[in-house]
């Protein structure tokens, strides 16, 4: 059964909820937050399209398939952790930090940022993987 207002809302949430997944991703490096509950949040955004439009349509706002982002994210993670490698600053996953400024600007990146982002895209692949095969399933149980 179709709800209008959670259709109508369906775009505003999922919209709102993406943007707040990419701050929480974003700070993660420096307070609470970071790969895992931004790609929780993002994928509860992808949910809120999948329970108003269903899984077809949040396959299609995807973009990509939920196993590719995995497998980007897990390439991530792992070059995240090879610089150090190629100097003398420590072993794999031995994070690197940059800090500087530009302008007003204050910016600190690390490698932390890449293995977060990793981490945010394997989960938010993974979860979408799940929910759009429990929602097939469910369709296919519902037909017969």
């Amino acid at each position: 059964m179709q709800s209008v207002i959670l259709n109508a809302l369906a775009r505003m949430f999922f919209v709102a909820m993406l943007i707040f997944s990419i701050f929480i991703l974003l700070r993660g490096h420096d307070e609470p937050g970071g790969g895992f509950i931004g790609g929780l949040a993002a994928a509860a955004a992808y949910t809120i399209v999948t329970l108003a439009f269903g899984a077809d349509k949040a396959e299609r706002w995807l973009i990509l398939h939920p196993v590719v982002l995995m497998g980007i994210g897990l390439f991530c993670a792992i070059l995240s952790g090879l610089p150090p490698l190629l100097g003398d600053f420590g072993g794999f996953l031995y994070h690197l930090w940059w800090e500087g400024q530009i302008g007003f600007l204050q910016l600190k990146l690390g490698t932390t940022l890449l293995f977060d982002i990793g981490v945010y895209f394997v989960v938010v692949g993974g979860v979408l993987s799940i929910l759009f095969r429990m929602y097939e399933t469910g369709a296919e149980e519902a037909s017969e």
